[in-house]
């Protein structure tokens, strides 16, 4: 039984780490976006 306890929270401990993962690309990928809406925010246009 101790197996499938640590088992469990080993599968825990994963998910938990994907899903703050998944939620840190998915607020980068929305401050990219927000960035592109201004022109003055880019650098390359010079």
């Amino acid at each position: 039984m101790a197996f499938f306890t640590t088992a469990i929270t080993t599968l825990k401990t994963l998910v938990i780490a994907l899903g703050a993962d998944l939620g840190v690309w998915g607020v980068v990928n929305l401050l990219e976006g927000y960035g592109s809406d201004n022109p003055g925010s880019n650098a390359h246009d010079t």
